[in-house]
């Protein structure tokens, strides 16, 4: 189903002239009523119109989260508060909170943006969704909300936790999508199994998943565990909220709502704009945003864009599935890791589950790369052998992925934490 197909299908060349339309327009916007970017341009003597073409965002310095930090709560704001009817929120784990505003012009753009994202992945005006992300603060659950709302779905906001009551619903109500993080759904099927019955017999039929990264590995097992088709979507509050890209059912890409953002690949060192195909830090700015406009926001998670033609017939180019983020890369011995390569390690062998947790330190000096994993089946924990040979075969695909040695706990089935939200599987002792 293609949603909007005057622009999910719009030519390329169309496309972009419409972009450096509405490009130039929130240049200027932003420069005229944030006195943050009017002193950006100011200090580099750029003037809006020198953008003259979509090459010259080049021009225009980054924005990073701490800039969002500085001015808080509402320094980075275009209109005044009385134009602001939603206010969203970070939840500040690591300082200061990064504040958004919405005005109502923003709340359709980010609803059109959702339901293009929700029909791509499957869902149509007769599926009844029901959304496992949190309501609050963070955009994930108010974006899908009112989003597939928007598509004409039925909506189900039962937010996050309460797994026996989630899985409850599911089956009362005839739930046909899930709307959650991809732990979150592995964690429910694993509920679900635990109490009796197999979760790919209730009629959910696809599954719109972000708020973390996955591999696809992962999704296999979701799409194994649920019976349904999986697909990701990405986004960040800073920005708007979910609703940057999304996959089709095709899942090669996540398609760019690229009327409504414009994306750039980076050298995260350089800043150097990086062409097609090249992996890289994804930027953006934002084409239509009224309460907060974001220029050149530097998002610190790894892509590469995708232009080739997809067959589900939409012409938008298309971001790769994230593979991690610049923040999130650990740097052991020298060498550079990404949970997500780990997690596609363990996942391939049937005998441990997809729960694990990688703990880094310092012994002597040295890094030392530790990670705990639940088998699949408790009874391999009383196999000596069994377990030898296990630790052995995760140690060598480890080494062949990472070209590093790692010491492997394997523990009992259910005893490493479950996440509802975004997992939180690192702990980083050196620092």
């Amino acid at each position: 189903m293609i949603w909007d197909p005057k622009i999910e299908c719009m030519p390329h060349s169309d496309m972009r002239a419409l972009q450096l339309e509405r490009l130039q327009k929130m240049v200027q916007y932003a420069y005229d009523r944030v006195p943050f970017y009017r002193k950006k341009f100011d200090d580099i003597h750029l003037k809006p119109s020198d953008i003259h073409s979509l090459e010259d965002v080049a021009k225009i310095p980054f924005t990073v989260k701490n800039d969002l930090r500085d001015h808080y709560p509402y320094g980075l704001f275009a209109v005044p508060m009385k134009e602001i009817v939603r206010i969203h929120a970070s939840s500040g784990t690591t300082g200061r909170s990064t504040v958004v505003g919405y005005t109502k012009k923003d709340l359709d753009t980010w609803s059109t943006a959702i339901a293009r994202i929700a029909a791509q992945g499957g869902a149509t005006d007769n599926d009844i969704a029901q959304i496992a992300f949190g309501y609050g603060l963070f955009t994930g659950g108010f974006g899908l909300h009112y989003g597939l709302e928007k598509l004409g779905a039925a909506v189900i906001p039962m937010s996050t936790g309460n797994t026996e009551k989630q899985i409850k619903i599911m089956r009362d109500f005839g739930s046909t999508v899930l709307v959650s993080t991809p732990s979150y759904a592995l964690y429910m099927a694993e509920a679900a199994e635990k109490a009796g019955f197999n979760p790919a017999e209730l009629p959910l039929k696809y599954g719109l998943f972000g708020g973390e990264g996955s591999t696809e590995s992962m999704r296999a097992e979701i799409e194994r565990r649920w019976g349904m088709q999986a697909t990701e979507n990405y986004g960040m509050s800073e920005v708007m909220g979910p609703g940057v890209a999304g996959e089709c059912l095709e899942k090669h890409g996540m398609h760019i709502n690229e009327d409504l953002f414009y994306v750039e690949i980076i050298d995260p060192e350089t800043g150097e704009v990086l062409p097609e195909g090249a992996k890289g830090e994804v930027v953006i700015t934002t084409l239509c945003k009224e309460g907060i406009p974001m220029l050149r926001y530097r998002s610190k998670d790894i892509s590469y864009l995708m232009g080739e033609p997809c067959p589900c017939g939409r012409l938008t180019t298309r971001l790769a599935k994230i593979e991690g983020r610049t923040d999130d890369m650990l740097i052991i011995r020298g060498v550079n890791v990404f949970p997500s390569q780990i997690e596609e390690v363990l996942i391939s062998i049937p005998e441990v589950g997809p729960h694990y947790e990688i703990i880094v330190s310092r012994r002597n000096y040295l890094d030392v790369l530790e990670i705990n994993v639940e088998v699949a089946d408790g009874k391999l924990l009383e196999s000596f052998s069994g377990l030898e040979k296990l630790e052995e075969e995760i140690k060598r695909k480890l080494r062949v992925m990472l070209g590093l040695d790692a010491k492997i706990n394997l523990v009992e089935p259910e005893t490493l934490k479950r996440f509802m939200g975004k997992a939180q599987r690192v702990t980083d002792l050196r620092n």
